[in-house]
């Protein structure tokens, strides 16, 4: 059994008091269950604070990018190990935004989740299409590009990853693919995914979840959890995707 995986990703929001408020209502309103977990993905400057917070609490917490490379001068990077020694249990691998606004290859992409498994941290690799991709019929064949990178350098290992489908058309603009958009691309992708060995591999869907919208989107057969952006900095909207 896959089970269901609920993370937060908090872009380039927070700050302490209010970061204070969130975690502590996220730690106190989450308990473990065998069928779901929950995470957060906060800001470099903010991962001390999460792991004060969340230490002990049923919630992991995580990095919202990672270094392709182990060590050395790349100024302003952050290795897989830095987040290691924090406590991190996962890493966004390639979210839409890294690929629009820094350019990030899918071969970038792969070597920043190649490096996350290398230091123990689970990358959760997110793939996913333009508007202009969906329009001209090329969502199958973009997703499985950028799946494919990570395949090929990640090899055996894949089955520790998790994978991420968030169509960029629906990331922050409210639109949000029905439940059976979600489930088509998921079930391709876990296709894929199975031909290499890596069927029971976890996929998000990520694209304004909500809590009106999870549990018809969770209730799809190749739907594994949720990649939340805005609605995870609301404590009592995310705990309600949770147990959607």
């Amino acid at each position: 059994m896959r089970g269901k995986l609920i993370v937060g990703n908090w872009k380039m929001h927070g700050g302490l008091a209010a970061n204070a408020k969130l975690l502590a209502a996220l730690a106190g309103g989450w308990r473990a269950m065998p069928d779901r977990a929950m995470a957060v993905c906060v800001p470099f400057p903010y991962l001390v604070q999460a792991r004060d917070a969340l230490s002990g609490s049923a919630v992991a917490w995580g990095a919202q990018d990672v270094s392709a490379h182990a060590a050395g001068a790349y100024t302003g990077e952050v290795a897989a190990s830095m987040l290691a020694d924090l406590g991190c249990r996962y890493a966004l691998c390639g979210h839409s935004e890294r690929r629009q606004h820094h350019g990030e290859s899918d071969a970038l992409v792969a070597a920043k989740a190649n490096a996350s498994l290398a230091a123990g941290v689970t990358p959760i690799v997110c793939v996913g299409e333009t508007l202009a991709d969906r329009e001209a019929h090329r969502t199958e064949a973009v997703v499985l590009r950028q799946l494919s990178a990570v395949v090929e350098a990640l090899g055996e290992r894949l089955r520790d990853a998790v994978v991420a489908y968030e169509p960029v058309w629906a990331i922050g603009t409210g639109r949000t693919a029905t439940p059976e958009t979600a489930q088509e691309v998921h079930a391709t992708l876990r296709e894929s995914l199975r031909r290499s060995g890596a069927g029971g591999v976890r996929l998000l869907y990520g694209g304004s979840v909500k809590a009106a919208n999870a549990a018809a989107l969770m209730a799809m057969p190749d739907v594994d959890g949720a990649l939340v952006g805005g609605a995870s900095l609301d404590a009592n909207e995310f705990l309600a995707i949770g147990l959607a």
